[in-house]
């Protein structure tokens, strides 16, 4: 596939979510300047240290993308076993602890001299938090331009949807604690239930719901149509209100952005790398083998800003590390996406008469 079809196929939205970021950023840094004392305002607007207006715009990511999960796929879980054995291990056996190798070898020790101790531990967290959320999300977008199985993707992130709820929170507990990062256990269980849980929980009870009384079709073609761009706002105003809170950090360390996303770009080629070239040794086909690499290479940045947010509050470097996740996505899987079309005749041959086919 060229990159022109991928431009084409990728809604516009995704396509330049990079320039939306950015443009988030000046507006956010422009708005903190204008308006500070309404800034100072919102971040006050708080319950059990959890900003209410950043927690109603992040359900409104969170949502669309839960309700889209149908969990009755898991029923499919053994028809592919080596695709799905290879996601599970990758994101949640590897993915988390090599994230932080990267980080703390780059952010705590190459570049010490360029950031403070105080800031590299905190981006060191936001780094964590990335590493442990596997994306739910945008991989669809990512295995459809792979020309991946859509039946067997469906069935990798409702099954990583479901093994967040139990790993999530230990994970990034023990690697916070590992590099003597101190956060309260119950606000890590607490954030998971407020943005995983409740969502995760909301998607599937309307969901269920939608398509009894309105049939699948509708949920389809209208329910989750006009969801879009409720989700894309919610990132919008996300985002702005985030760097109207990040805006001196930003001003005063503009480096730290690409000092950021060095450690962040390097993991997410590196895992990719694990998860497609193991699937490779094991015959796995590429409809199976594109999207189980791809899905462990992106990250539920979503999640992951909800959580650097609750954990360490709107203005910390987590909450930064994490946008910068958001800021990188697009144009590093991008270019993974054009390196598996490249490389599809590397794998096994796909049986197309049979549904997901193969041996993956």
């Amino acid at each position: 596939m060229s990159t022109n079809s991928v431009n084409v196929k990728l809604p516009v939205f995704e396509r330049y979510l990079s320039v939306w970021v950015i443009l988030c950023i000046i507006c956010g840094i422009l708005f903190g300047k204008a308006f500070p004392l309404g800034v100072e305002l919102l971040n006050r607007i708080e319950v059990a240290h959890v900003n209410i207006p950043v927690a109603i715009l992040i359900w409104l990511m969170i949502y669309p993308m839960m309700v889209q999960i149908d969990f009755s796929s898991i029923v499919r879980v053994g028809k592919k076993p080596k695709g799905l054995a290879i996601t599970l291990v990758v994101n949640w056996l590897i993915k988390p602890f090599t994230m932080v190798v990267f980080a703390v070898i780059f952010l705590k020790y190459l570049f010490s001299a360029l950031i403070n101790p105080v800031l590299a531990k905190e981006y060191i967290a936001g780094a964590i938090l990335l590493g442990a959320a596997p994306c739910t999300a945008m991989v669809f977008v990512w295995s459809y331009l792979t020309k991946g199985n859509p039946a067997h993707t469906l069935v990798q992130v409702a099954v990583n949807d479901l093994v967040i709820l139990i790993a999530f929170v230990p994970i990034v507990k023990f690697l916070l604690g590992v590099n003597q990062i101190t956060v309260p256990y119950d606000t890590l269980i607490y954030s998971t239930i407020l943005f995983v849980v409740v969502p995760l929980a909301g998607g599937y009870i309307s969901r269920q719901q939608i398509i009894k009384h309105k049939g699948a079709a509708w949920f389809e073609n209208v329910f989750l149509k006009i969801l879009k761009p409720v989700t894309i706002l919610g990132l919008l105003l996300t985002l702005i209100l985030l760097f109207a809170f990040q805006g001196k950090i930003i001003i005063e360390n503009p480096l730290h952005i690409l000092l950021i996303a060095i450690p962040l770009t390097l993991q997410t080629y590196f895992i990719f790398a694990v998860a497609y070239f193991w699937a490779r040794k094991w015959r796995v086909e590429h409809s199976i083998a594109s999207p189980a690499a791809l899905i462990g290479a992106s990250n539920f940045f979503e999640l992951s800003v909800a959580v650097a947010i609750s954990l360490f509050g709107l203005k910390s470097g987590a909450a930064l590390a994490t946008v910068v996740g958001v800021l990188t996505e697009v144009p590093i899987m991008l270019s993974l996406v054009k390196f598996s079309n490249k490389t599809r005749h590397w794998f096994a041959k796909e049986e197309k008469n049979l549904p997901g086919g193969g041996n993956g």
